[in-house]
């Protein structure tokens, strides 16, 4: 008591552990999983403050809050901003000065912390202990993720050992998001040198808390929880996981936090892609949850409406217009985006060729109807004519192709972007992860938009989620579910023209986008050589069109953005 920590970062308020330290069988803690505003200080603030009160009303011993909970996770470069930093310090002294009025309380939260020292890198993602107007205990993130979408040491410096901090009768052991994640290889990545809960549980952790920010991914549910469970076999420690909820950008967060007892059984887990509050004895935390792992398809298309849904509401916009072609895509984005605003806030636009079927324009009428929405049409032949007119000369003598296909899908893009402009509508595109990997898709034309909210769904999965929207409601008609998908930019269009089956392009694309694998690897299982070759390429060749693409949600263990950074002029044949 009253020393300085010997881990960096890890340090002790002078003078206060016999004042908050008692002696109880039973410790209350408040898992409190939110979902914060990147850069709103004052706003997460305030909610982490309204949370007190109501922890206090319950009894609580604790409360928990998820990683850099004050500033929204990931901050990224607002961290560069000393103003920032500054705004970020005076809260987290506002905290301690509003925990004063609840004086049994303990309050972690997630913050990034000064690290004291002039050489390397200025912060520490850290978990932070205060109680009674005083900063307890401070414990730093010690595994800094570089994978995926993670840049973390870009910003933070990490800890190199951690401690446990004796409160109310418990020795707690803190520990941030990827602290957790040790285990040989669980996401193709290297393991790390050391096991920070492990390292807690040698040091006498009585109960050990995660508070993390992770991001979700279909399957990722599985793979957190067994590593709890591995983890609370190998300690016989109790762990309590809060995890934070929300989209951000591109990153969403599935909370689902979770308390497990010494013998590895979920006794709490809180709902998934929704905030909860809810407080729990850790000793009597009552029967086993029956937890069980959600329905893929339903955590998938829960992601995409909670994404949809912050990532309108926290950029200050509240309508979205997309173009409504009678396909799966649009119908699947429409859907969702009823979901996520209300069908009052969603605009579509029927925007028929020349080449666009009877059938595709009824079923986007009954689309339209069956959601609520209502839909106008703007017919594109006069913009085609005066394009063809604008064009005759330079395109004299030239056969049509591409470039006449092209125009039709600029058009509607430009049609969408006027209206958006017109009416601060957000525009949503509409493309999927199999389309944009190889390409076919347009630049500043279905591509156009402020969110792509299906570009990290396989066409074989836009399938599946249209199948399981109908099995709550007959919402998607049947006919865009069925029928063959086609562009409709010329005569008799069919996708499968231009593309290998999607069931085939899916399993070659999941092989190579996101296990990695060679052509020769991806031979080896059983697909024809010059398929295999041909997407390859098309990946490679396309990937300057996915850099100019409207941000999209991450829902697979390997998206198109920041978790993938190929180059594009560059030459890679393997």
């Amino acid at each position: 008591t009253g020393r300085a920590s010997p881990f960096p970062g890890c340090r002790f308020a002078e003078n206060v552990l016999d004042s908050v330290v008692k002696a109880v069988k039973i410790m209350r803690v408040t898992m409190a999983q939110l979902n914060p505003v990147v850069g709103d200080i004052d706003g997460n603030v305030a909610r982490i403050i309204d949370v007190l009160a109501r922890a206090t009303l319950d009894g609580a011993d604790l409360a928990v809050f998820s990683e850099l909970i004050v500033t929204g996770y990931p901050p990224r470069d607002l961290l560069e901003r000393p103003a920032f930093l500054e705004q970020t310090a005076a809260a987290i002294a506002r905290i301690a000065v509003e925990s004063r009025k609840y004086p049994d309380l303990g309050i972690v939260i997630g913050a990034p912390v000064a690290t004291g020292v002039e050489e390397g890198k200025a912060l520490y993602n850290a978990a932070i202990l205060i109680s009674n107007g005083q900063r307890l205990f401070e414990q730093p993130k010690i595994l800094l993720p570089t994978y995926d979408v993670f840049d973390e040491s870009r910003h933070f410096a990490a800890a190199t050992d951690n401690a446990t901090y004796s409160f109310k009768g418990e020795k707690l052991g803190l520990s941030v998001c990827e602290d957790l994640w040790f285990e040989p290889d669980p996401w193709n990545k290297r393991p790390y040198a050391c096991d920070p809960i492990d390292m807690l549980s040698d040091k006498g952790a009585s109960l050990i808390i995660n508070i993390s920010a992770s991001p979700f991914s279909v399957g990722k549910e599985r793979v957190r929880h067994k590593l709890i469970h591995g983890h609370t076999s190998s300690t016989g420690v109790p762990f309590l996981l809060v995890n934070q909820v929300g989209g951000n950008d591109e990153l969403v967060f599935d909370g689902r936090s979770l308390f497990v007892d010494a013998k590895g059984v979920v006794r709490i887990a809180l709902p998934s892609f929704e905030e909860s509050v809810q407080t729990i004895d850790t000793k009597d935390a009552g029967p086993a949850s029956g937890y069980e792992y959600e329905n893929e398809l339903s955590t998938i298309l829960k992601a995409l409406v909670l994404g949809t849904r912050d990532y309108i509401r926290k950029c200050g916009l509240s309508d979205v217009i997309i173009g409504l072609s009678g396909g799966i895509d649009s119908a699947v984005t429409a859907a969702v985006a009823c979901r996520a605003v209300g069908a009052d806030k969603v605009h579509v636009l029927a925007m028929p060729s020349p080449y666009s079927s009877k059938e595709s324009l009824v079923d986007a009428r009954e689309l339209a109807d069956n959601l609520g929405v209502s839909m106008d049409i703007v017919k594109i032949s006069p913009v085609m004519e005066a394009y063809a007119e604008a064009l005759k000369k330079h395109f004299e003598d030239t056969e049509t192709g591409t470039a006449e296909e092209n125009i039709q899908a600029r058009i509607r893009g430009n049609l969408l972007m006027a209206l958006s402009n017109k009416f601060g509508y957000l525009p949503l595109s509409t493309g999927n992860k199999s389309e944009l990997a190889v390409g076919y898709c347009t630049l500043y034309g279905d591509m156009s938009g402020g969110l792509a909210v299906l570009s990290d769904v396989p066409k074989t999965m836009v399938y599946k989620l249209a199948e399981f929207i109908n099995a709550e409601k007959q919402t998607i008609p049947k006919r865009i579910i069925t029928k063959e998908p086609s562009a409709e930019l010329k005569p008799d269009q069919r996708d499968q023209d231009m593309l290998p089956p999607y069931e085939t392009l899916d399993l070659i694309l999941e092989c190579y986008v996101d296990r990695h694998l060679s052509l020769d690897r991806i031979i080896e299982r059983g697909f024809d050589r010059e398929t295999v070759a041909w997407v390859l390429e098309a990946v490679r060749r396309n990937e300057h069109k996915r850099r100019q693409s409207a941000p999209g949600l991450k829902v697979t263990s390997k998206a198109f953005g920041s978790g993938r950074r190929i180059p594009i002029a560059a030459r890679y044949d393997a």
